[in-house]
């Protein structure tokens, strides 16, 4: 798994690069938002990687909060990679957070390929999406979401962790712990 890429940019598009490692082109897609901050020649990414029987595909972006926000899309039943890059090509992770607390389904059907369905169907999966606030430590609403997204992987349902974790703040971990000790379950 390709989790960040560092080398020298060799070809650009609004929405793709072309990137120089070591000798290696690779392919990466990425946001509009984050091509717009690329001005340098060497360029760091943080990746997502995709392996489909048909198909291996690099995502890059600039901030973890992007990154989060599109790994977080792609866990939502028929968003796939071209629909959450749109996303986080017409939304900041600021702004797509406020526009899940806010349930602004208009705001949403303006990225391409989203209609009033889908739209709905990720506010609603996404209730409790949360933007960590300083990129390099990790605050505690970035620490609730990793806990939230990690026992969600183990099977418990959103309503019973929120209730959970609400009130609580520590390192992922930790509050994973709680969190398992409140659903009794460690």
């Amino acid at each position: 798994m390709i989790v960040a890429i560092e080398g020298e940019v060799v070809y650009k598009e609004p929405t793709l690069l072309h990137i120089l490692v070591y000798g290696l082109t690779h392919e990466v897609h990425v946001s509009i938002n984050t091509s717009s901050i690329i001005n340098e020649k060497n360029v760091k990414l943080f990746t997502t990687q995709i392996i489909r029987e048909d198909t291996n595909s690099l995502y890059g972006f600039a901030t973890k909060n992007e990154k989060r926000m599109f790994d977080t899309l792609l866990k939502i039943n028929g968003v796939g990679p071209k629909v959450a890059l749109a996303v986080c090509s017409t939304f900041t992770p600021e702004t797509f957070a406020k526009i899940v607390s806010a349930k602004d389904v208009a705001m949403l059907k303006r990225v391409p390929g989203i209609g009033p369905k889908a739209a709905s169907r990720i506010l609603v999966e996404l209730a409790d999406f949360i933007v960590s606030g300083n990129e390099d430590t990790q605050s505690d609403s970035g620490a609730i979401l990793e806990a939230t997204l990690a026992l969600e992987s183990l099977g418990f349902k959103k309503d019973a962790i929120k209730k959970a974790l609400s009130g609580e703040s520590g390192s992922v971990q930790e509050l994973v712990k709680i969190g398992l000790k409140k659903m009794q379950r460690l």
